[in-house]
């Protein structure tokens, strides 16, 4: 095809390629060499207008295990080299791991991940050169106008003869996010530890590995596959349930762990296999670091206010780029700032001093969270599920309806919301009173028993979410139940 120049607005008119919070996602077949080198263009070219990099300098590209993954990268490469750029391939490894090399290095990182979506989609994370892309971001973003070159064909597929030959893998980006956890735990941290690694398909599996068994534990290793599986930390599939009850019957593990796809959720179980929730994970690892300042969405267990172990929590909308705006507004003075989402994923705003230094990393991680909770358990002498015990017993619950159209389900929220606690003790009429009803992100509603039932579209799927907050986890469960019932009715 001629060259031509398009904005970034008409590539996701025309693609069906959103851009948002977590970047550019779409089915693979619309996320074409061609989309893919339009939005890396657009990218570099947003930030040379926000004078953040000059043209010719370095630009740190990673990705994940999808079947689609390597073709993205090949062509996220090729638009940095167009550019003028310098790619430094990351290879296969965690979503932190690249954006860590490319926050010290103060360049620009690329993650080619879907996260926990399934396999016939992919995306395309970006990360200017000390914080993920905000919100604000967005619209500088949207509005950029690049030239593709003459060399795609009619598909969007990149010609042969344009194909830039990827570049070898640069070592030090793994090696510096394995050191980062040698140097804040200490040798023999984990000495005496009996760790089962669930290992599925995530990008991580095999640095955790290494960390752990570097850090002295005992680590078997379960579930190891070649084809993507996708794994949500928010949403546990029963199978993933039933094998890590299994696992932990078998064995005499102290946990298991594991992460999603791009290895920037966790996933950790107590003795007994059964996984904990992200937001109680959250709060374990925030006390292990001694933090005074908690940035977490309004999804999150209400147990992070009631525990009184943090002077300031801030609730925000759902989404990193959120939760990293709250945390930010938190600098400057002598608080230790963190953030964690209902997903696991935890972040850190200041640096923090535990057996050596642990630096600042203002994107999810997983590896952090599996080991502050392992390492508080055995730090208070009891099996995780006491640690637990000792938190306000307040649980939450959460799942999903999948191929729910994002405008239907706003639609439904809107009349939701419109008709008020009417409206809702229709929809849900046995859960007595509404007292409080909150549009911060989507729809949450809160009843005289406590009991909370949120709604709101996914940011980045066409799926419906929901989550739940009781007394007690049956409660929780059943709470969800119950909503998704009255949900799948709104098809």
């Amino acid at each position: 095809m001629p060259a031509r120049k398009v904005s970034i607005a008409e590539v996701m008119d025309h693609s069906g390629v959103a851009f948002g919070t977590s970047g550019a996602r779409g089915l693979v077949s619309a996320m074409t060499d061609e989309v893919c080198y339009a939005y890396t263009r657009g990218f570099l070219q947003y930030l040379e207008r926000e004078n953040e990099i000059v043209r010719g300098g370095r630009v740190a590209v990673a990705g994940d295990l999808r079947s689609s993954t390597p073709r993205i990268m090949r062509a996220v490469m090729k638009a940095v080299v167009d550019h003028g750029g310098v790619p430094i391939n990351g290879g296969r490894v965690p979503s932190p791991a690249i954006a860590l090399y490319g926050f010290d290095a103060r360049i620009p990182s690329i993650m080619v991940t879907g996260s926990h979506i399934p396999d016939d989609r992919n995306g395309i994370k970006f990360n200017r050169s000390q914080s993920e892309l905000l919100k604000r971001d967005e619209p500088g973003m949207k509005e950029q106008v690049v030239e593709l070159p003459a060399d795609f064909d009619a598909n969007g597929a990149t010609l042969a003869a344009a194909q830039a030959l990827e570049p070898p893998v640069e070592s030090s980006v793994e090696k510096r996010y394995v050191q980062r956890y040698f140097d804040a735990f200490g040798e023999g941290a984990l000495n005496g530890a009996r760790i089962g690694l669930f290992e599925h398909s995530a990008v991580g599996r095999d640095i955790c590995f290494r960390v752990f068994r570097g850090l002295g534990a005992q680590v078997t290793r379960l579930g190891r596959s070649d084809a993507f599986i996708p794994v949500d930390t928010e949403a546990i599939r029963p199978e993933d349930v039933a094998s890590a009850a299994r696992w932990s019957s078998e064995n005499d593990f102290e946990t298991i762990v594991s992460t999603d796809g791009d290895s920037d959720r966790p996933l950790v179980s107590d003795e007994h296999g059964k996984w904990l929730r992200g937001d109680v994970a959250g709060i374990v690892t925030a006390q292990m670091l001694g933090a005074t300042f908690v940035a977490t969405p309004v999804s999150c267990n209400t147990a992070v206010e009631q525990c009184g172990a943090f002077a300031r929590v801030a609730r925000t909308r759902i989404g990193s780029p959120y939760v990293i705006e709250a945390m930010n507004g938190a600098l400057g003075g002598a608080e230790k700032v963190v953030g964690y989402e209902a997903n696991g994923g935890f972040l850190t705003a200041t640096s923090f001093t535990l057996s050596g230094p642990l630096p600042a990393l203002p994107t999810r991680d997983a590896l952090l969270v599996h080991l502050a909770v392992l390492l508080s358990a055995r730090k208070a002498g009891v099996p995780i599920s006491v640690l637990l015990g000792r938190l306000p017993q307040r649980f939450t619950a959460s799942d999903r309806l999948e191929d729910f159209p994002t405008a239907l389900s706003r639609e439904r929220l809107g009349a939701l919301a419109q008709g008020g606690p009417g409206a809702i003790a229709k929809e849900f009429p046995n859960l007595g009173h509404v007292t409080d009803i909150s549009n911060v992100d989507g729809l949450r509603i809160t009843f005289a028993s406590g009991e909370v039932v949120h709604l709101r579209p996914s940011g980045n799927a066409p799926e419906l979410r929901c989550y739940t907050e009781a007394g007690s986890e049956a409660r929780a469960v059943q709470l969800n139940s119950e909503a998704l019932g009255v949900l799948r009715g709104w098809r």
